[in-house]
């Protein structure tokens, strides 16, 4: 595998604003901050020094040969949600999702993620479901039923030759839990398609309505146009209403 950078660029997608202003909405319970965003990747230096990292870290041909404690010896046999680490393939994998969040919340450096931080789910429908329930127990019919984000969503990724896998990270290192805290929920979906080259990473948080603000940060929606909500939360990276990514990418 040739090594190369990758940089995350916002890929355009025509319905993506509208799917994003729906998925920020307030509960009796909660308020609910969602984003699906699309991402490409390009040839860059920035991510190089992570690329460089994973294979330093877990590729077992950076030990010597008869070493038992390298810097990849333990990690030789381990089965991660992307299969053996050392295979190129599951290193590779784990090196997008990690980029992906690298690029989704722009203040913070995920290259410490640990693989055992990520889950390959069982199947795409499950996840679906799963959302879906998320989304209509907390009220949120509009998304699921009249923006039909899945369709918008299959269209980017196609389900029939994508995986999904999860992420879970520990307390200490996730930014929902330092951006104000506050959190009652989350998920974390990267829907990972080989073949069209392309990362859908889908997220949500429910916070409690008694959740402190960032400094520099006491505004909210109130006054904002539907449209003007899905601007706003686009723009407005690692700040309360988080970074929630979806991505395309070019694979090495």
């Amino acid at each position: 595998m040739k090594e190369r950078g990758e940089e995350m660029k916002f890929l355009e997608y025509a319905g993506i604003d509208a799917i994003n202003s729906a998925l920020v909405f307030e509960t009796p319970e909660c308020k609910v901050y969602g984003r699906v965003e699309p991402y490409s990747c390009k040839a860059a230096g920035a991510d190089k020094k992570l690329y460089k990292q994973i294979e330093i870290k877990y590729d077992p041909s950076n030990s010597p040969p008869d070493s038992t404690d390298g810097p990849s010896s333990s990690f030789r046999n381990i089965i991660s949600p992307f299969g053996p680490l050392d295979q190129p393939a599951s290193r590779r994998t784990l090196f997008y999702l990690i980029g992906t969040l690298n690029a989704s919340f722009p203040d913070y450096d995920f290259s410490d993620a640990k693989p055992e931080q990520f889950r390959k789910e069982p199947s795409v429908s499950m996840v679906v479901n799963s959302v879906n329930s998320t989304l209509l127990n907390h009220g949120n019919d509009r998304a699921v039923k009249e923006l039909r984000i899945w369709d918008s969503i299959d269209n980017l990724i196609d389900f029939e030759d994508s995986d999904v896998y999860s992420y879970n990270p520990e307390s200490d290192s996730d930014p929902n839990d330092e951006e104000g805290g506050g959190t009652l929920w989350s998920f974390n979906y990267f829907f990972f398609n080989r073949k069209l080259k392309r990362i859908i990473y889908f997220t949500m948080r429910g916070v409690s309505y008694g959740a402190p603000c960032e400094d520099g940060d006491e505004d909210d929606f109130s006054d904002l146009s539907d449209d003007d909500v899905g601007f706003a939360s686009h723009r407005r990276k690692s700040y309360r209403y988080d970074d929630y990514v979806a991505g395309e990418m070019d694979m090495m």
